[in-house]
């Protein structure tokens, strides 16, 4: 079975981080996804907006929580969750989410929506190469790979 969402859109509010009594991060946020077509009979351009409940768990909810906020547009992928709970007025609820499982920032780190001021954010350093500076590239050993005995005569 197959259980699988992928969605690209703008965060409706800023994320709020928890943290569980084992020490855990909890990250819950909403997330707009905008449809728009032409209707056929009238011809004029329709839209349509759908909000979804996202939630990160441990260093993603952490990563959520420092570099994303209200009106970022984020590539989510997850899968669908269904939580039962009790309201205040001992009604039972049902709430539909996403367990948030890869993310990719869409939008840059100063503005949510491709502009804005940085007020509030973390200063950028400059995106120094160590060629760019004359410093030799530091050489990591290649990692094990276990390919190590392998023929390099491969036809393709």
């Amino acid at each position: 079975m197959l259980n699988k969402a992928q969605l690209i859109g703008r965060l409706g509010r800023d994320p709020e981080v928890r943290y569980m009594p084992s020490g855990e991060a909890v990250c819950n946020f909403s997330m707009a996804t905008t449809e728009k077509w032409k209707d056929k009979a009238s011809g004029e351009v329709k839209e349509e907006t759908t909000w979804h409940r996202i939630t990160a768990f441990g260093r993603q909810a952490e990563i959520v929580g420092e570099y994303l906020k209200q009106g970022s547009l984020v590539f989510i992928e997850g899968k669908m969750t269904q939580r039962k709970y009790q309201d205040k007025d001992g009604a039972e609820k049902v709430s539909h989410e996403i367990r948030m499982q890869d993310m990719k920032m869409l939008s840059s780190r100063e503005g949510g929506q491709g502009g804005g001021s940085n007020a509030g954010q973390p200063a950028q350093r400059p995106a120094a190469t160590p060629q760019a500076s004359g410093q030799a590239r530091p050489t990591r050993p290649p990692a094990p790979s276990g390919f190590d005995d392998m023929d390099d005569d491969i036809p393709f």
